[in-house]
């Protein structure tokens, strides 16, 4: 009679990974945009806008 192999079977209840932020908005959603005016188009300031990278979530989408 041939021995048999048997495998270990992953545990059932694994642990959720933790979500790892996103680097250009560091996990916030939102990112500084400079704001230019004028002919010479000169910077002003700065407003927030949405994240690009990873569309307000604050989490990296390709981790």
């Amino acid at each position: 009679m041939a021995t048999r192999r048997t495998t270990t079977k992953p545990p059932k209840n694994t642990a959720p990974a933790e979500p790892v932020l996103c680097s250009p908005c560091d996990g916030s959603g939102m990112v500084a945009a400079t704001v230019r005016v004028g002919r010479k188009r000169r910077p002003v300031g700065q407003q927030d806008g949405l994240c690009l990278n990873c569309l307000g979530t604050g989490t990296n989408p390709y981790a």
